[in-house]
């Protein structure tokens, strides 16, 4: 079957998450259109991008007319999450319950709340008590309850923070390893002698599209592949021996602004802190005896992480 008669999976937001799933989906023969609200660039050869405001009802309508699988990869600024997201959800759950589409959603560990270190499982009870933490919850509650009631075919994968080639924006992205690699300093957050879950985002997108293949997986949420937990300081010390430097950091015992992170996104960031003082361990043990697929070690996230970044870094210089 060819690329245009193959089934439409149509990917909502250009993010990370969104553009590396895309590419996940070419490489599995799929068609594919990659959507966002200005068209994106520099997509994946054989990706159709597609501009549209999907927080919108016409918007998302069109942006996934005659897809088979919806994937909703959409973020927006932390400080507009609580007020955004939700008019996100309605626009998109609404254009799956009209063309039939499944829906795969990219979800957080936001509805767990705090832990106090106990392992999260898809059993672990969704405790939030933050404005986003709630907001996510019922978010997700509204999916399943979509689902239950037989008005759309939903299935939700959580990840946990991201690392990897393309993320930025990640306690473990853009404060971390460009001044790893330039020898100024990185950023920790909280303790960082607690075990903490990265999930690499090439498993993101690698679970995504297993969802989005798999119909017998709906109407539940799944961990999405993600290594076992070390702690930050163990990370820092793997991407030293990667740099061939002592690396210098900064550790914040508390929100402020740092390097990526301005005042604005720490100060909604406050009420997430604990999440850098509890350890955060994901078990994705579920997804992987289900679907038969490993996380990727985290040596071998770490090696392609830091060699993204000396590319980024030595196309920046030039």
């Amino acid at each position: 079957m060819s690329a245009a008669t193959e089934p439409l999976h149509v990917v909502l937001g250009a993010g990370p998450a969104g553009t590396t799933l895309a590419g996940e989906l070419v490489r599995r023969g799929h068609a594919v259109r990659l959507v966002s609200r200005s068209a994106p660039e520099n997509t994946v050869e054989g990706v159709q991008s597609f501009a549209a405001d999907v927080s919108t009802a016409d918007g998302a309508l069109a942006a996934v007319a005659g897809a088979s699988v919806i994937y909703h990869c959409v973020n927006v600024p932390y400080h507009r999450q609580v007020e955004v997201m939700p008019r996100i959800q309605c626009a998109v759950l609404a254009a799956a319950e009209v063309t039939g589409a499944r829906l795969v959603v990219l979800d957080t560990l936001y509805p767990y709340g705090q832990t106090r270190g106990e392992v999260m499982t898809e059993e672990t009870p969704w405790r939030a008590t933050s404005r986003k933490g709630r907001m996510r919850a019922q978010l997700d509650e509204r999916y399943l309850e979509a689902h239950r009631a037989g008005r759309a075919r939903v299935v939700l994968g959580r990840s946990a923070d991201f690392v990897g080639p393309g993320v930025l924006n990640s306690t473990l992205g853009g404060a971390v390893f460009p001044a790893a690699l330039g020898g100024s300093e990185i950023l920790g957050l909280g303790d960082i002698d607690l075990p903490h879950s990265y999930t690499d985002i090439r498993d993101v997108a690698a679970g995504l599209a297993t969802l989005g293949t798999h119909p017998e997986g709906d109407g539940r949420v799944w961990h999405l592949p993600t290594a076992p937990a070390v702690t930050t300081r163990e990370i820092h010390a793997m991407i030293e021996e990667r740099v061939g430097h002592q690396l210098q950091r900064v550790v914040l015992t508390e929100p402020r602004p740092f390097g990526p992170f301005d005042a604005e996104f720490m100060a909604e960031y406050a009420e997430m802190f604990y999440q850098h003082t509890e350890p955060q361990i994901v078990d994705s043990t579920a997804f992987e005896r289900t679907f038969g697929i490993r996380p990727t070690p985290l040596d071998a996230t770490l090696d392609a992480t830091v060699e993204w970044y000396r590319a980024l870094l030595a196309g920046s210089r030039s």
